[in-house]
C-alpha cells in the first residue's frame, strides 16, 4: 500500500470508545473513516450520522467483508476482541484492537497466530505508547539520563457507580480494575523492564460480584528491579507513575493520558508537548505506517509484547483468585 493512499478505516462496535477513535482519527491525513459495523442496522446507523460519508453495516460479518476497508479498528467489550478481530484478519483486514488484546494469555496467542497464518497487520490499541511525552520518556530511558531504571511505581483507580451487570463489575464481561485500567500500569513497566518478570504477587479485593475492585502487584525482573502496580474500579487515585534509576527520576502525571513528562536528574526537564485533538490518531498513524511498509506488527506494541501482558495478567488473577467464564474454554483448547 502506497505511503500516499490513507488508510481506510472500519469501526467494529459502535460504543463511546469508538467514538473517541473515530474522533481522533479525524486528527490525521494517513487514514480516514469509511465505514462502520454494529450487531444492529440501527446502531451502525446512528453513528454514522454522525461522522459524515461512513458506511453503516448492520454486522461485524458486512463490516468484515466491505472490500472498501483497509484496516478495522476493534471497539467492543474484552470478551469480543478475539472473535471480532479474528473475522477481520480472517477477511483480510488489518486489526487494531482495543486493550486488553483478549481476555487471557491463550487467547492472545491463538490470536497472533491466525494474524500470522493470515499475514494481517494486528496490533493492540496501547494509545499510551505513542504520545509525545511517552515518546520522549522512552528516549531519556535510551540515552541513560536516569542511569539504570531500577524501580517503577504506577496506579490507575478511578470509582465506577455501582451497576452489578456493567462490564467493569460482570465477570462475565471479563469485569474488574485488572483488564480495564491495571492493563496500563503492566504495559508501562513491560516497556521499562522488559516481557519477563521473574517474580509475582498480588493481593486484591474482590467485590460482590466476584471481580477485582482494587488490586495491588509487586514484581520483579532480573538484577533486582522492582514495580509496584495498582489498579481499581471502584477506588480514585492519582494515576501517576514514576521511574526511578540510579542517577535520577521521570515522573509520568497522570501517565496513561501521555500529557506530562517530567526528568529529575543532573537537570530538571518538565515537558508538556501539545497534540492536536484526544491523541487517538498516533495509534492510527502508526497502523498505516507499518501497513504501508507490509508489516504484520509494530515494533512498539509487538505480538510478544502483548501476549506477555496478557500472561503477566494470567499470573496476577491466578494469584488472587480471579476467574472468567471463557478462561475454562481456554483450559479446555477450546
Amino acid at each position: 500500500m502506497p505511503t500516499s493512499t490513507p488508510l481506510r478505516w472500519g469501526i467494529l462496535g459502535t460504543g463511546s470508545i469508538a467514538q473517541t477513535f473515530a474522533q481522533g482519527l479525524a486528527q490525521t491525513t494517513s487514514g480516514t473513516l469509511v465505514a462502520v459495523g454494529s450487531r444492529s442496522p440501527g446502531g451502525a446507523d446512528a453513528f454514522a450520522k454522525r461522522h459524515a460519508g461512513v458506511r453503516a453495516h448492520g454486522s461485524y460479518q458486512a463490516l468484515a467483508e466491505d472490500a472498501q476497508v483497509d484496516a478495522i479498528y476493534i471497539a467492543t467489550p474484552h470478551p469480543q476482541h478475539l472473535s471480532a478481530a479474528m473475522l477481520c484478519l480472517r477477511s483480510g483486514k488489518g486489526v487494531l484492537c482495543e486493550k486488553p488484546l483478549t481476555v487471557n494469555a491463550a487467547q492472545a496467542r491463538e490470536l497472533v497466530a491466525v494474524a500470522r497464518r493470515e499475514k494481517r497487520f494486528l496490533m493492540e490499541a496501547m494509545w499510551t505508547r505513542f504520545l509525545p511525552a511517552m515518546a520522549q520518556c522512552r528516549e531519556w530511558l535510551v540515552q541513560g539520563r536516569i542511569g539504570e531504571p531500577r524501580m517503577l511505581q504506577a496506579d490507575f483507580g478511578f470509582r465506577c457507580g455501582w451497576d452489578p451487570a456493567s462490564r467493569l463489575l460482570d465477570p462475565a464481561m471479563a469485569g474488574g480494575g485488572l483488564l480495564d485500567v491495571g492493563v496500563y500500569t503492566v504495559a508501562l513497566a513491560t516497556m521499562v523492564f522488559g516481557l519477563a518478570p521473574t517474580a509475582i504477587q498480588a493481593l486484591a479485593h474482590l467485590g460482590e460480584t466476584g471481580v477485582d475492585e482494587q488490586a495491588v502487584v509487586i514484581a520483579s525482573w532480573s538484577g533486582g528491579r522492582l514495580a509496584t502496580l495498582s489498579s481499581a474500579v471502584r477506588t480514585d487515585t492519582p494515576q501517576t507513575a514514576w521511574i526511578a534509576g540510579t542517577t535520577g527520576r521521570i515522573e509520568l502525571p497522570r501517565f496513561w493520558q501521555g500529557r506530562t513528562a517530567i526528568l529529575r536528574a543532573s537537570e530538571m526537564v518538565h515537558i508538556e508537548p501539545a497534540f492536536a485533538g484526544n491523541g487517538y490518531h498516533y495509534q492510527a498513524e502508526e497502523v498505516a505506517r507499518c501497513m504501508a511498509a507490509g508489516a504484520i506488527e509494530s515494533p512498539l506494541v509487538s505480538h510478544a509484547e502483548s501476549i506477555a501482558i496478557q500472561e503477566f495478567m494470567d499470573r496476577v488473577r491466578s494469584l488472587i483468585g480471579l476467574r472468567y467464564p471463557m478462561d475454562a474454554k481456554a483450559s479446555a483448547g477450546a
